[in-house]
């Protein structure tokens, strides 16, 4: 007997550049500043309020949308920051990190035919998660190098057949952050339609030079169509915990339970509640913009002496680098050829475009520790 053979439902979908290149970096013993995640620890007050809960015998299923103490905290959290009220109960999710949180929120709401506006370069879940619903992708481009929106483009996509839009807010992988009015313009429109928003706001809380996050919450026009996604893993070095929230309108998070209570449920119980009781205090996450501009600020001034062109960095954990002045490589080139020789591992702009676009730019994360920022820097002064 033979295995029955499977006609794939992502056939153009294979190993993601993450794990190409993260694989690479360990194969050649290269830094890794190519994949987005800390090498550093996340707050052990967080940790010991997560074993807390586990000691107190909290390991049992929580409710589907989430331990109610969490849910008011996150509702709380968007009420003090961008000025919008959600009901704990009908309107916050608590879900399995912000990925989970994208696919539900594309699941619930497009049908097959259904049109979705992405806008290149993205996060590499949006479109097969598209693909999925049965969706057509709809590729719109952001500026080139600048990668601010283009609202004429973005107009000229929308159709009668448009159920759905994407965004991401400050920007993986630009480090770009909408300004308010960019987000009025989307909101004006947007406003004579029916498509709905998915807000990806994981970076929410690094923004710099005291730029604002325009959250998509904090404008009612957006609020009342947006689901808005956010991730507890960035913002509290824990990516592993892979825990995030979706806030929606009652009648979208109806839809949106549906699917979540059938492909997670519910999201892990301790994990929870530790959430729950370190979001008492918001200076963790008052203080990460701090924390992180000081981070981006040293790594900067580290690659001025380089021969690596840094591009803007006004939101997120990365940095985009021009390596025009190096190589003359296409960028999946260059950056398999910078961990090998080099041994700092980065990510080709390429990766994030439907059949690739090149610009001899790349991606580095600066999420690191300092000692790893420095080792890092000081390899690419050999350029």
């Amino acid at each position: 007997m033979s295995t029955p053979v499977i006609e794939s439902r992502l056939p153009s979908v294979g190993t993601t550049i993450f794990t190409v290149m993260s694989a690479l970096a360990q194969e050649t013993g290269a830094i890794n500043l190519g994949q987005g995640f800390p090498d550093f620890d996340g707050d052990p007050a967080l940790v010991e309020h997560v074993a807390q809960a586990m000691r107190e015998g909290l390991n049992q299923y929580p409710p589907m949308a989430g331990v109610p103490q969490l849910r008011e905290r996150i509702a709380a959290k968007i009420e003090a920051l961008y000025g919008k009220q959600y009901d704990p109960g009908s309107e916050i999710t608590v879900t399995a990190g912000a990925t989970q949180a994208i696919i539900t929120a594309v699941l619930c709401a497009v049908h097959p035919g259904d049109e979705v506006i992405v806008l290149e370069p993205c996060y590499d879940s949006y479109a097969p998660n598209i693909e999925l619903a049965g969706g057509r992708i709809v590729r719109v481009p952001l500026t080139p190098r600048t990668f601010r929106p283009d609202f004429a483009r973005i107009a000229a996509a929308i159709t009668p057949r448009t159920r759905m839009m994407i965004i991401n807010s400050p920007h993986n992988p630009s480090a770009t952050v909408w300004t308010r009015a960019e987000m009025e313009q989307l909101a004006a429109l947007l406003a004579p339609t029916d498509v709905l928003l998915i807000a990806d706001e994981v970076y929410e809380h690094m923004v710099y030079d005291g730029r604002p996050h325009v959250s998509a919450a904090s404008l009612p026009a957006l609020a009342e169509r947006a689901f808005v996604v956010s991730s507890f893993g960035k913002t509290y070095h824990v990516t592993g915990w892979k825990v995030g929230y979706v806030a929606a309108p009652a009648a979208l998070t109806a839809e949106f339970r549906k699917v979540h209570q059938f492909n997670v449920f519910t999201v892990n119980t301790p994990a929870q509640h530790g959430l729950a009781r370190y979001m008492a205090d918001p200076r963790p996450h008052l203080e990460l913009p701090a924390f992180y501009q000081r981070k981006r600020d040293l790594f900067r001034a580290g690659l001025e002496t380089t021969r690596l062109v840094p591009l803007q960095s006004e939101g997120s954990y990365f940095q985009v680098v021009d390596y025009a002045g190096v190589s003359d490589l296409a960028e999946a080139d260059f950056c398999q050829w910078l961990t090998r020789e080099i041994g700092v591992a980065a990510i080709p702009l390429a990766a994030f475009y439907e059949g690739g676009f090149e610009q001899r730019l790349a991606r580095l994360c600066f999420a690191k520790r300092d000692e790893t920022l420095q080792a890092a820097l000081a390899r690419l002064k050999k350029l």
